[in-house]
C-alpha cells in the first residue's frame, strides 16, 4: 500500500512538471501532496486535494489546474485505472483490483505481524492510564480508560514504538487523609465504639470488609494506638489490599502494567522540590502571601496556580508537575495520559508546566474521555447492588464478561459519551457488536475445518500454489481491500490517538466475509477458485484474529 502511494504521489508531481513545461500553469514549489481513502465507494480509492492547495500559487481555478494534471498524469507503473476530477477540484483515483493480489500471501507470511509497520521508528512511548484513587473499587469510568489504554499500547506496539504502560498511584494528598480516617471510623465502629464519620469520608461497603478483614487477623491491636499512629497503618494496611485489588481486578481484564508508579515516592525522593527549584530558577515561580505560584498567565492562562500552600504543604499541581518532568527525564520521546473530561482545565495547566520545564509541550498528549451510562432494561442503571454506589468494574465482568466489556468501551470515541447496554452485550445475535465480530472469526474455522476434514487444504503460497486472479466478485475484492487497509488503520489510530477506529474496523471486516461467504461458495468443485477463496478465508482468520488481540479480546474458533 505504501509502495503504490509512493508511486502515485510521485506520478502526480510529474504530472506538476509536465503542465508546467508545457505552459498551463506554473508555480514554484509542490506542496506535500496528500492521499486521503473516500468515504465513499464511488469516489475511488485515494483523493487528492493538491490542485485546490495550488490553485493560488498558480492562480488557477482549482477544478481548472485539476483538470490539467489529470490530463497530464501518466499511469504506467501506478496501478491507476481511472483518474477523475470531482466537485470543487479533488481528484479522485481508482485502482485495477489486480494491485491487491500480491497482498495475499503476504498476511500468510506476516501471520501475527500482519497490520504492523515501522512508522514509529522504536520511539519511546509511555501510556499512562487508570490511574484510580486506590481508596476504592474501580468503577466504569476507570474501566473505559483501562480498556483505551490498553487497546491504544498494543496499536503503538504494532505500529513500531517502544511502549510502557503505567499506573499512577496516588498514595499522598488530601484523599489520603480522608481515607486514614474513614479506615479509622469503620475500624472503631466495628469494634463497638460510638464515632462519627467524616464529612468528606469514603462511603464505600468496601472499606467495612477491608477493617472487618484487619481486625480477623489482628483483633484490636490498633484500638489503644495513638490516633495518628492508627491511621497511618491503618493507611498502609489498606492501601496494599487496595492496590493489590485493583491490579488484580485489571488483569482480569486483560490489562498488564510495567510499571505501578507511586505519588509519594516524588515527596520521598525530593524530586517535587527540585522541580519546584528548577521553575522558579527558570522564572515561572514568585511567593506571594507566603505560599508559591506557577506563572500560567505567563502562557496565556487567566490566572496563576498555587504550587505551595501557605502551610508549605506541595499542592497536586506541584506533585503532577514532578512526576512529568521524571516521566520525561526517563527518556520517553512522548508521554500519553488519558483522563477524565473533568480534567478538561488541566490539560494547558500541566502542557504549560512541561513548556516552563524546557520539554517540547507537544510531546505530552492528553485523550479526554467521557462519561459512561449503564442501561438495562431501557433504564439508566445508577446504583451498585453491592455497594450501593456506583457499579464496579468487576460487576460489569460479571453481567458481560471481559470481551463485551472491553470492545463496548472501545466502539466509540473517547470524547463521545458512551451508553452501554447491558442487555446488548450480553446478548447472542447480530446487533451485539462482540458477538458479531466474534461469530465471524469462528465461523471462518468452522469453513476450514470443513474444507480440512474434505481433505482441502489452504495452499502453500510459497510454492505458488495459487492462481488469485480467479477472485473478481464484488465481494471478494472489497474483503481484500478492506484487509490491505490495516497497516494503514493502524498507523490512523495511534498518530490521531483513536484506538476505536480497530474497533470499527473490526465490524467492518466482519460485515464483508458474511457478505463474501454469502456471495461466494468457498469449497467449490473447480480447483483454483477453491484454492484462492480458501487462502482468502484463512487472510480473513489471521487479520481478525489480530484485531481481536489487539482490542484485548479472544478470537474463538467455535461458537
Amino acid at each position: 500500500m505504501e509502495d503504490i502511494r509512493a508511486g502515485i504521489i510521485k506520478a502526480l508531481e510529474q504530472a506538476l512538471y509536465r503542465a508546467r513545461e508545457a505552459g498551463e500553469i506554473g508555480f514554484e514549489q509542490i506542496p506535500a501532496i496528500t492521499l486521503e481513502v473516500p468515504r465513499e465507494k464511488q469516489h475511488g480509492d485515494f483523493a487528492t486535494n493538491i490542485a485546490m492547495v495550488m490553485a493560488r500559487e498558480a492562480r488557477q481555478a482549482p477544478r481548472l489546474l485539476a483538470e490539467k494534471l489529470v490530463a497530464c498524469f501518466e499511469r504506467e507503473g501506478t496501478w491507476v485505472k481511472e483518474i477523475q476530477v470531482a466537485g470543487p477540484g479533488f481528484i479522485n483515483l481508482t485502482l485495477d483490483h489486480r494491485w491487491l493480489y500480491p497482498l495475499l500471501p503476504v498476511v500468510q507470511l506476516a501471520d501475527t505481524g500482519y497490520g504492523g509497520s515501522r512508522v514509529g521508528a522504536g520511539k519511546r512511548v509511555q501510556v499512562e492510564f487508570v490511574s484510580a484513587n486506590p481508596t476504592g473499587l474501580l468503577h466504569m469510568g476507570n474501566a473505559r480508560g483501562a480498556a483505551l489504554g490498553d487497546t491504544l499500547a498494543n496499536l503503538l506496539k504494532m505500529a513500531g514504538f517502544s511502549v510502557e504502560k503505567e499506573f499512577y498511584i496516588n498514595d499522598t494528598g488530601n484523599q489520603i487523609e480522608n481515607f486514614a480516617r474513614s479506615l479509622e471510623a469503620r475500624y472503631l465502629q466495628l469494634l463497638g465504639r460510638e464515632v462519627s464519620f467524616p464529612e468528606e469520608g469514603y462511603h464505600g461497603e468496601d472499606l467495612v470488609e477491608t477493617m472487618q478483614g484487619l481486625i480477623d487477623q489482628a483483633g484490636d491491636k490498633y484500638l489503644r494506638m495513638d490516633p495518628g499512629l492508627r491511621r497511618e497503618l491503618l493507611v498502609k494496611y489498606a492501601l496494599t489490599e487496595k492496590i493489590r485489588a485493583i491490579r488484580d481486578t485489571l488483569e482480569r481484564f486483560g490489562v498488564f502494567y510495567d510499571v505501578w508508579f507511586s505519588e509519594q515516592t516524588l515527596h520521598d525522593s525530593g524530586a517535587v522540590q527540585e522541580t519546584l527549584e528548577e521553575l522558579q530558577k527558570n522564572g515561572y515561580v514568585y511567593e506571594h502571601e507566603g505560599a508559591l505560584w506557577f506563572k500560567g498567565t505567563a502562557f496565556g492562562e487567566e490566572k496563576d496556580e498555587v504550587l505551595v500552600r501557605s502551610n508549605g504543604v506541595p499542592t497536586y499541581y506541584a506533585a503532577d508537575i514532578a512526576y512529568h518532568k521524571n516521566k520525561f527525564d526517563r527518556g520517553f520521546d512522548w508521554v500519553i495520559n488519558i483522563w477524565g473530561a473533568d480534567h478538561h482545565g488541566h490539560v494547558s495547566r500541566m502542557k504549560n508546566a512541561v513548556q516552563a520545564l524546557g520539554y517540547e509541550p507537544d510531546e505530552l498528549s492528553v485523550i479526554l474521555m467521557q462519561l459512561v451510562r449503564l442501561f438495562q432494561g431501557g433504564e439508566i442503571v445508577r446504583m451498585s447492588k453491592r455497594t450501593g454506589q456506583y457499579i464496579t468494574l468487576e460487576e460489569l465482568m460479571g453481567e458481560v464478561g471481559k470481551d463485551a466489556a472491553r470492545f463496548f468501551f472501545v466502539m466509540r470515541s473517547a470524547d463521545s459519551h458512551l451508553d452501554f447496554d447491558l442487555d446488548l452485550a450480553k446478548s447472542e445475535s447480530a446487533e451485539n457488536p462482540v458477538y458479531y465480530v466474534q461469530y465471524a472469526h469462528a465461523r471462518i474455522c468452522s469453513i476450514l475445518r470443513t474444507a480440512r476434514d474434505a481433505g482441502h487444504q489452504v495452499p502453500r503460497v510459497a510454492a505458488g500454489d495459487c492462481d488469485f486472479s480467479v477472485l473478481a466478485d464484488p465481494s471478494e475484492l472489497a474483503l481484500m481491500r478492506k484487509i490491505a487497509d490495516l497497516p494503514d488503520e493502524v498507523i490512523r489510530a495511534v498518530t490521531q490517538l483513536e484506538p476505536h477506529r480497530i474497533a470499527r474496523y473490526a465490524l467492518d471486516l466482519a460485515a464483508l466475509f458474511h457478505s463474501f461467504y454469502t456471495n461466494c461458495r468457498v469449497l467449490t468443485g473447480e480447483p483454483s477458485l477453491r484454492n484462492a477463496r480458501l487462502l482468502l478465508v484463512d487472510d480473513s482468520r489471521i487479520v481478525l484474529r489480530n484485531v481481536l488481540n489487539w482490542l484485548g479480546l479472544t478470537a474463538p474458533e467455535r461458537m
